[in-house]
């Protein structure tokens, strides 16, 4: 069995990967505040 050796792995896809789920997550934030101020001024 190989050794492990810190920081040798590549991990370009995992990286992608959360970058998106990121991007998704900050997206998803924005527009359901978005959303609640709108309902609170068309309801004011």
């Amino acid at each position: 069995m190989a050794e492990h050796e810190h920081g040798k792995m590549d991990i370009t896809t995992q990286q992608k990967t959360f970058d998106g789920f990121m991007r998704m997550v900050t997206w998803g934030a924005a527009i359901s505040i978005g959303t609640l101020i709108f309902i609170a001024l068309v309801n004011g």
